[in-house]
């Protein structure tokens, strides 16, 4: 099956946003994606918004950037969506906005699906995990300029999968029970049949025949059922980072995409000086994933295929000193440094669980602390804007 990998300008950034609403009184899920897109959509010329689009579940809108060179920009295109977003919430008068990798506390069976084939075909297919699949995650797209190198980064990434899940990690809490994981949305989501952990696969042709081999034996349609945490994008010429958790600040979105921009640039420009990637064995990779998503920033993890193991916010930080070159050639060399900014002051999963704590667990009290941060996260990006203006 061949499948064309898409002509894309090289490192050129784009992000997914994935947001949730609730009730703003009770902190619930509110199913009211579709009548927030039916505004949206009545606003826009052609009768649809080009950009903010539905999810499997009627509780969340999805922010899609544009195309961007930067980091920055990419960001404040989704600052922007979220703005137009905000301004029909506020409108219905009863509902908030938040981000994270999971609700604190609402129950899959109360929730809504979106009524398109595609979600009622994998509902059907996998039932209660597909159910559940109450999460929300930031995707990051980095163009790739040659097919050829589009499999050897997503390799190489994987030597970073658990870095990216901790600094990310989001979801401590899942249906009013603390997990004790940081991100509980990793292991769930790995439940369905294409997600998770990408296969070994030497080449682009190889990774053809995987794909069809599961269009020929039923499991999927085409290869944008598979779902794996980081998969090459044929569609956009890109690799597609998607392991991450939904995030609830412009900060930790632009440190995200700033380290996997970063990444992939170091890695195509290694890969161009005929060096080798690191690319650890499959059980380590596996390993590592396990360990992000239980401890979080607190995680000891596999560096090398030598087994040496090391604390991955230490492991963090040496690498953001070493893409300081590359970031400056990108123009994110301070959306880089954001990612010391996570570590010094705690990750989302550490606020939530300090939230809890100091409100005698009551994790409504974490969905208000979840929607001050991105409202007031929104607050900041005006303040800024306005002072620019001046």
């Amino acid at each position: 099956m061949p499948i064309e990998f898409a002509r894309s300008a090289r490192s050129t950034v784009g992000i997914e946003w994935e947001i949730a609403i609730v009730d703003r009184a009770t902190g619930e899920l509110a199913s009211v994606g579709d009548r927030v897109l039916d505004v949206l959509h009545s606003r826009s010329e052609g009768g649809r918004h080009p950009t903010i689009t539905e999810e499997m579940l009627t509780n969340t809108v999805e922010l899609v950037s544009g195309v961007h060179e930067r980091v920055a920009d990419a960001v404040a295109d989704l600052q922007g969506q979220l703005d137009e977003v905000r301004t029909v919430v506020d409108e219905l008068g009863e509902y908030e906005l938040i981000c994270s990798g999971s609700h604190p506390f609402s129950q899959w069976y109360d929730q809504h699906l979106t009524d398109k084939p595609r979600y009622h075909k994998l509902v059907d297919r996998t039932r209660w995990w597909g159910r559940n699949m109450m999460i929300w995650g930031v995707h990051v797209h980095v163009g790739i300029e040659d097919q050829r190198k589009a499999l050897p980064i997503l390799d190489g990434l994987l030597a970073y999968l658990p870095h990216l899940q901790a600094l990310s990690a989001s979801s401590p809490f899942w249906a009013g029970v603390d997990t004790g994981y940081a991100s509980n949305r990793a292991l769930m989501f790995q439940q369905l049949p294409t997600a998770g952990l990408p296969y070994p696969l030497a080449d682009w042709a190889a990774y053809e025949r995987y794909v069809d081999d599961l269009v020929r034996t039923g499991v999927i349609e085409d290869y944008s059922e598979v779902r794996w945490d980081i998969r090459p994008s044929a569609k956009w010429g890109t690799v597609e980072v998607r392991v991450c958790d939904g995030v609830s600040t412009a900060e930790e979105l632009a440190a995200i995409g700033a380290l996997v921009q970063c990444l992939v640039e170091w890695m195509s420009t290694r890969l161009d000086e005929g060096q080798t990637l690191t690319v650890l064995q499959p059980w380590y990779v596996r390993e590592n994933k396990w360990r992000a998503a239980r401890y979080g920033l607190d995680a000891e993890v596999i560096t090398d295929v030598a087994g040496t193991e090391r604390l991955v916010s230490d492991d963090l930080r040496e690498l953001v000193t070493t893409l300081v070159p590359t970031a400056e050639r990108l123009g994110c060399a301070s959306e880089l440094q954001l990612v010391r900014g996570i570590l010094d002051r705690g990750g989302s999963y550490q606020r939530q669980i300090a939230v809890a704590e100091a409100n005698d667990g009551d994790l409504a009290a974490v969905v208000a602390h979840l929607a001050e941060e991105l409202r007031g996260n929104e607050r900041a990006e005006r303040a800024d804007a306005e002072a620019s203006a001046r």
